[in-house]
């Protein structure tokens, strides 16, 4: 009987303690959410003025989110061109320095935005390594939309690449070689089978380089400037406007807000997708 009570109270601290952590987790979590809610509603609470949106269809904020419409859909096409076979062969190959160009295409993603600003001016501004040489010719690439593509390349890339290694490493190479037996050759098995089958994770990467490149600031501002028209993009024209309009920085700080939402819920369907579809 005495063991029988020893062994209950254990169990009833132990069922306490658990009780306890579950209630510091919740809270925990709790507090997590409400620190990154509150300022999301702050901005929605404030555009419920109507000068808010008004000011959205400003010709300061309409040249600015047309720009960014142009400059990342050209980056986009550039990453998903030159990214898709650097992918293939970064899951799949094998060859020396591998490692080391692994390491290469993860830097941009922890590296400090203006940082790269500077890094990217240094080597195709009128006196950089490249843009010498460059301007020999009569081409200037710094404080051009030409500059505003090559950050937003430099930045959101990253993101592409890995996601689609991850889908390239997935697909089962007996699935390429039946193809192959088939007839087919390489080209066309990997834009026939191997694509098709890694699409899900092709777009996840797509659209979160995409959100990358939508909300690049530091590297663009450093190495493009922001003249409006030519290099100010949507959050360059948030923190201009911020100085001047606040309704029309607080209504472009929505749209890149709900664009965000959109593609974080887009991709964690897809990476879902990827997850469960057995190759």
């Amino acid at each position: 009987m005495r063991k029988g009570g020893k062994d209950g109270r254990v169990l009833r601290r132990s069922a306490g303690g658990d009780a306890f952590a579950s209630g510091l987790a919740v809270a925990a979590l709790g507090l997590l959410a409400g620190f990154i809610s509150l300022p999301f509603i702050s901005l929605l609470l404030w555009t419920v003025s109507e000068n808010s949106w008004r000011a959205m269809a400003s010709p300061v904020a309409l040249d600015a989110l047309f720009l960014s419409i142009k400059t990342t859909s050209i980056s986009m096409a550039i990453i998903v061109t030159v990214g898709t076979p650097a992918a293939y062969v970064l899951a799949r190959a094998e060859f020396p320095g591998k490692r080391i160009l692994d390491t290469l295409v993860d830097v941009p993603a922890v590296l400090p935005p203006s940082a790269a600003g500077i890094a990217l001016l240094l080597t195709f501004g009128r006196f950089g390594v490249v843009g010498q040489y460059l301007n020999v010719f009569g081409v200037t690439i710094s404080f051009t939309t030409v500059a505003v593509i090559i950050a937003e390349v430099f930045v959101a890339g990253h993101f592409y690449v890995r996601q689609a290694a991850v889908g390239f490493a997935g697909v089962r190479r007996d699935v390429e070689e039946a193809a192959l037996v088939d007839g087919a050759g390489r080209f066309s098995a990997f834009t026939k089978v191997t694509v098709p089958l890694t699409f899900p994770a092709l777009i996840a990467g797509a659209m979160m380089a995409w959100a990358r490149a939508l909300g690049e600031f530091g590297a663009t501002i450093v190495f493009a400037g922001s003249f409006r028209g030519v290099t100010q993009t949507v959050p360059l024209a948030i923190f201009a406007e911020f100085q001047s309009n606040i309704d029309a920085a607080v209504a472009l700080s929505v749209l890149v807000l709900g664009f965000a939402f959109v593609v974080i819920l887009a991709v964690r369907y897809l990476t879902r997708k990827v997850s469960g579809f057995r190759y």
